[in-house]
């Protein structure tokens, strides 16, 4: 994925925050939850622009995903010629790392830092799940964090590198084995409107 960062200031516009172009790929689900492909033009704390194949309607709330960014809330407010505006409804902490992760991007361009393709990760709230083995028995698992591509969770029985395995209700395949853990790659990802801590494998 090329990033190409600018801050741009553009005071004639009287934003309150500065955008930064950008160009992530990201999937974005709109009322009625159908999901898109999209891509960014252009993000600040207050908002993003996006290239997408269906608009949506001014005020229609909308989801959207970034592995660089992660999940952000908000409605359309704008349509542009190919695609929307969207504001960003952030909490406090989650507008700290979206700062951040914007300085981030603009410094790895600028120093020309290596991309990192990391998806990024998080703890849920409900850690504690079971994991089926192939010969078809169970142990007690606990999440120790989750991504939208896979997880990574501590528990007594081991498995070999390759196996596939059931984690909750996912299907999964054993890329790594660690220490009283295994880090686990999703046969199907999960949908990016699921990615919160609330998410329940």
């Amino acid at each position: 994925m090329q990033v190409q960062a600018k801050i741009t200031t553009e005071p004639h516009e009287r934003r309150r925050h500065a955008r930064v172009k950008l160009s992530l790929l990201g999937r974005y689900m709109l009322e009625d939850r159908r999901e898109f492909p999209c891509q960014t033009i252009d993000v600040s704390v207050g908002g993003l622009a996006l290239t997408a194949p269906v608009k949506g309607e001014i005020g229609e709330r909308v989801v959207a995903y970034f592995d660089a960014l992660g999940r952000i809330e908000g409605n359309i407010v704008r349509h542009l010629e190919h695609g929307f505006a969207m504001t960003a409804v952030l909490t406090t902490a989650k507008r700290e790392k979206l700062v951040n992760q914007l300085t981030w991007l603009v410094n790895r361009e600028t120093l020309g830092l290596p991309e990192d393709r990391r998806h990024e990760r998080i703890i849920p709230k409900e850690i504690n799940t079971i994991i089926r083995l192939p010969d078809g028995s169970t142990a007690p698992a606990k999440i120790v964090d989750i991504s939208i591509s896979g997880a990574a969770v501590t528990c007594t029985k081991g498995t070999p590198l390759g196996a596939m395995i059931q984690v909750g209700r996912r299907r999964a395949r054993v890329v790594r084995v660690f220490d009283h853990g295994l880090a686990l790659e999703f046969a199907l990802p999960l949908s990016f409107d699921q990615f919160d801590e609330n998410v329940v494998l």
